[in-house]
């Protein structure tokens, strides 16, 4: 009776692993490839900030020997990272599928390319919106008090975080939405949590952006507050086509 209860138990361990196997090498691969592309990732990231020192004609500049080797291999192992969040989102999905119940495992299946394109969206609106003005607040802040001499480590520790959490904002609607599918959370529960969404979205702002200036703290809080606003909506629209698919199969029954 024991050996028949390990089983399973050891079956789904040698899965895991055999997953989180395909999962690392896939990120080595990842990472060494983005290691070799190195420069054109860093160029591409430091475009919304072009000119940014112009003491050495617009580029960033390193104090010490390491830092630019630093540099280099943080943001391949953030690029890879990244490039292999989809591969580890289905081995997850897969691990995760034959223990759901089967609407949470349609549904987890169903909003997986949803998460991750909101991923992606989030990180295009952070690149696209939110750093060229909270750079260009920065660097002139100082106006003739001080001149700007910004290095690249420093630069790229600010601007991936920035993309990571604003990344991360924009799956709110696809989380709500989900949790409200899978019965966890009702969607009166999300529209009784309004004002505290609008009062954390400016919190969250505060602590993403680098600026205490409210235009660019609005520039993350805004999108939270209307992604937010869309989840709410999300969950409604799920939970109301429950109820009438209940009600279908009831009469007919």
């Amino acid at each position: 009776m024991s050996s028949q209860r390990e089983m399973p138990f050891l079956s789904h361990i040698s899965e895991l692993k055999r997953r989180l196997t395909w999962s690392v090498l896939f990120f080595i691969v990842t990472v060494g490839t983005s290691l070799a592309f190195h420069r054109y990732i860093i160029k591409y990231l430091v475009q919304p900030a072009e000119n940014i020192n112009a003491f050495t004609g617009g580029t960033l500049i390193f104090t010490d020997l390491t830092e630019f080797w630093g540099a280099a291999v943080k943001i391949s192992v953030l690029t890879g990272a990244l490039v292999t969040l989809p591969f580890v989102a289905l081995q997850f999905s897969l691990f995760l599928g034959p223990g759901l119940n089967s609407r949470e495992r349609k549904w987890l299946y169903l909003l997986m390319p949803f998460a991750l394109l909101s991923f992606a969206g989030g990180i295009a609106f952070g690149y696209y919106v939110l750093i060229p003005p909270a750079i260009n607040f920065l660097l002139n802040f100082a106006g003739d008090v001080a001149t700007p001499l910004i290095r690249i480590g420093s630069y790229l520790n600010l601007v991936t975080m920035l993309l990571f959490w604003m990344g991360l904002s924009f799956e709110l609607p696809v989380v709500m939405f989900f949790l409200a599918k899978i019965h966890v959370v009702t969607p009166q529960f999300f529209g009784r949590k309004r004002k505290y969404a609008v009062v954390g979205a400016f919190v969250i702002g505060a602590m993403i952006t680098p600026t205490f200036d409210p235009f660019n703290q609005s520039l993350v809080a805004g999108p939270i507050i209307v992604l937010y606003e869309i989840g709410y909506w999300l969950a409604r629209l799920g939970a109301r086509r429950d109820k009438s698919e209940t009600i279908e199969a009831s009469s007919s029954a």
